[in-house]
């Protein structure tokens, strides 16, 4: 081979790789200029739904020119461990400060209760609280049986006391909210399932004063506490009388009266 041809190759090749080396350093310099430097930052791997726990599995790091990197953004996955999306976040969103929370007075009861309503919690198994499915959100009705006469059958009566009632939380589970009891940082906020979280002997209800007050008489005086469960969407509140024993019997309330009458009469008689 011609040894002048091939160095006059290598040059030519040289000034072509200086050439393009030069283009490409002046395209990135152009591109810095106008876009910014290239930053890590943390977007959303899959849609996060609001007040959903935010872990390694639903995010992850890209690059992006500083331009585009929006205010507060994470550029650490790290920092959102054990945190709470505070709104829905799509896949391929950014992921800023704003858009999170974490476990605290801020995600604590307290936010969740309306102004001028109060907090009330009430002792509740299967039976009287459909059982237990009941979720924080829902509405019900509470019913109370009343004891007129020394838990004589004839003397009680059931009654809807309150309607439309706001369920807040059951048991340590919060409206809007991850249940805090138990909760760590890290790997452990995996383990954590919502769907089944359901294991309460409490519920929470959004109250008037008036009706908290109500609802602490019944807890204190009746026979027992029961809650309804209403679609969500049902506002409707029912003008509806008590129940006693001679409802139920219907056609044959007759009947039954005329036995405890006579039963009466005979304490009456012994006396």
């Amino acid at each position: 081979m011609n040894s002048r041809a091939f160095t006059l190759s290598l040059v030519i090749a040289g000034i072509a790789m200086f050439m393009v080396q030069s283009y490409i350093e002046g395209r990135e310099a152009e591109f810095t200029s106008k876009y910014g430097d290239q930053r890590q930052v943390v977007i959303a791997k899959v849609d996060i739904n609001e007040m959903e726990i935010i872990d390694d599995r639903k995010v992850q790091i890209v690059t992006a020119p500083g331009s585009y990197v929006m205010p507060g953004a994470f550029t650490k996955v790290e920092d959102l461990y054990n945190s709470i999306a505070a709104t829905s976040i799509k896949k391929g969103e950014q992921i800023t400060k704003p858009r999170v929370v974490y476990p605290g007075g801020r995600t604590g009861l307290s936010r969740q209760i309306s102004e001028g309503k109060r907090a009330i919690a009430i002792q509740v198994g299967e039976a009287e609280a459909v059982g237990k499915l009941i979720k924080p959100g829902d509405r019900v009705d509470v019913l109370a049986i009343l004891d007129y006469g020394s838990s004589k059958i004839e003397k009680l009566k059931v009654k809807t006391v309150l309607q439309d009632v706001y369920i807040l939380a059951t048991g340590k589970r919060v409206t809007n909210e991850i249940p805090l009891v138990g909760l760590k940082v890290d790997k452990e906020v995996k383990k954590l399932n919502l769907n089944t979280y359901n294991t309460f002997s409490t519920v929470t209800l959004e109250l008037t004063p008036n009706e908290a007050q109500k609802l602490i008489f019944l807890k204190k005086a009746t026979s027992g506490i029961y809650l309804s469960l209403r679609n969500n969407t049902d506002k409707t509140i029912e003008r509806i009388g008590g129940t006693k024993l001679f409802d139920v019997l219907g056609e044959d309330a007759a009947e039954a009266k005329a036995y405890f009458a006579e039963q009466e009469a005979r304490k009456q008689r012994r006396r």
